[in-house]
């Protein structure tokens, strides 16, 4: 009984004593530094320093030291410093990376930490890739937005030349998913390289020769024409075949992109063609060379060979299943009207226009059939664009003229060139005609009301451009 009336008497002091100590003192909390100068997300150049000098304001009897840290998951580890500023060559990836910034009063111990990202890029993010012929050998340059070439890029990097006889150069996006970047191919006449967007490398991980990116590659490889789907993948013609590359997969998957077996059929196709989107739906245009004859071929996952299945509303104008002469040229505006140029046996070229149906019910409407009005035009080199307004560009010799095959006039842009023109193509929607001639790129206004004048020059492209890819992100 004596031990329990102690017990309760020292409970009930313990009581009264944290009862009577409540609010009895006063808690005074560090004053926090302020940050200021620290960004959320810092871009950083591969190869290029990094410097992120933020500014603290701490209290006099601070002793402040500042603490880095980089995660590099691919790596596994991070990278580490201590110092006022983060200072750095920075060698990683071009990928997103998270870090931390710790504040470290050394005084009274505390620690303060703010997170940022750093977004590793490559200078090749925002310009122009060139493709170019000098002296025989294929080049790949990069012009960056302040004109600066950078030329001979390829086998700076890569250590060993290109292929010879380029054809293509494409810059592949998946524009379902946003216009994601999946690499450029370099195509050339028997064989093409794939590259890393951020480091013009060879790629890695994706086929990274146009042989690899079959499943089953042919002996040998002859490419016709090549041109590149919305899904990001190559569709056109090798060796007079059609093929497709598959898009039955990921976008990132290493088969995204790559060749099954040609489009089944009895055909030997020559190597232009045309690839026409009526309400989302992709059919192509092309040409039998030994039958010489219009064929149909339909996209269903893949490629399908349809040949002649189609019903020609008037053969009176001419007959697309047996046209009798050479194709030279074939192009396509507003996804509908299409004009094919052909030669005779007497070696003139006739001018064929129609549109078709390919989506159904399946036809072909001829529109006319003429001597294009001017023979002198079509040479060894003469190089056709369609515009989407219905003109066609054709560049023959060192000039370029401006087709309106609706009344035949044909005139002369503005602009003059010393040498032959080697390349044409559309860029900022249209409303400009880059071309190349000589060593140099010319920026020709076409948009309404213009007719070719320069708006801009790029001189010192290691030999003649043969094409052009713009990339601005």
């Amino acid at each position: 009984m004596k031990k329990f009336v102690i017990a309760l008497s020292i409970l009930s002091i313990l009581s009264v004593s944290c009862y009577k100590d409540k609010g009895n003192y006063d808690i005074n909390m560090p004053v926090a530094p302020e940050v200021t100068n620290l960004l959320e997300t810092y871009g950083a150049i591969v190869g290029d320093s990094l410097i992120i000098e933020p500014e603290i304001i701490a209290p006099a009897d601070a002793d402040i030291e500042l603490e880095w840290r980089i995660g590099v998951p691919e790596a596994d580890s991070s990278i580490e410093q201590v110092g006022p500023s983060l200072r750095m060559v920075f060698g990683l990836q071009a990928n997103r990376y998270h870090a931390l910034l710790t504040i470290h009063n050394k005084a009274n111990g505390m620690r303060y930490f703010h997170r940022f990202y750093i977004q590793g890029v490559t200078e090749f993010v925002s310009g122009m890739t060139v493709l170019s012929v000098e002296n025989g050998v294929t080049q790949l340059s990069f012009i960056k937005p302040d004109s600066t070439v950078q030329s001979r890029l390829y086998e700076a990097i890569n250590g060993k030349q290109l292929p010879a006889n380029p054809r293509h150069l494409l810059y592949m996006t998946n524009q379902t998913t946003g216009g994601t970047p999946l690499g450029y191919w370099i195509i050339t006449q028997n064989g093409g390289v794939r590259l890393n967007v951020t480091t013009m490398q060879e790629d890695p991980v994706y086929p990274n020769t146009l042989a690899t990116n079959f499943f089953l590659p042919p002996p040998t490889i002859e490419v016709g024409h090549m041109v590149q789907h919305p899904q990001g993948v190559m569709m056109g013609v090798i060796n007079g075949r059609f093929y497709g590359g598959t898009t039955h997969t990921w976008d990132q998957a290493a088969t995204y992109g790559m060749f099954g077996s040609y489009a089944d059929g009895d055909y030997n196709l020559a190597p232009k063609f045309v690839m026409a989107n009526v309400n989302g739906q992709y059919s192509f245009i092309a040409f039998d060379r030994i039958k010489r004859q219009f064929l149909r071929f339909n996209l269903y996952g893949v490629p399908t060979y349809f040949g002649t299945q189609y019903t020609v509303t008037n053969t009176g104008i001419f007959d697309p299943t047996n046209v009798g002469m050479d194709l030279v040229d074939i192009v396509q505006s507003n996804n509908t009207e299409t004009y094919a140029y052909v030669r005779g046996a007497d070696g003139t070229i006739r001018e064929l226009a129609f549109t078709v149906n390919f989506n159904g019910p399946f036809t072909f409407t001829p529109g006319h059939n003429r001597l294009f009005v001017r023979q002198n035009l079509f040479g060894e080199n003469t190089k056709l664009l369609a515009a989407q307004n219905g003109v066609i560009y054709i560049a023959s010799g060192n000039k370029v003229y401006r087709y309106n095959p609706l009344n035949e006039d044909i005139r002369e842009l503005e602009t003059s060139f010393d040498t032959p023109i080697t390349m044409m193509k559309f860029h900022n929607g249209q409303n400009t005609l880059v071309v190349g001639s000589g060593s140099s790129l010319y920026f020709l206004a076409i948009q309404t009301g213009r007719f070719g004048d320069l708006t801009g020059q790029i001189d010192g492209i290691p030999g003649y451009p043969v094409d052009v890819a713009f990339r601005n992100f």
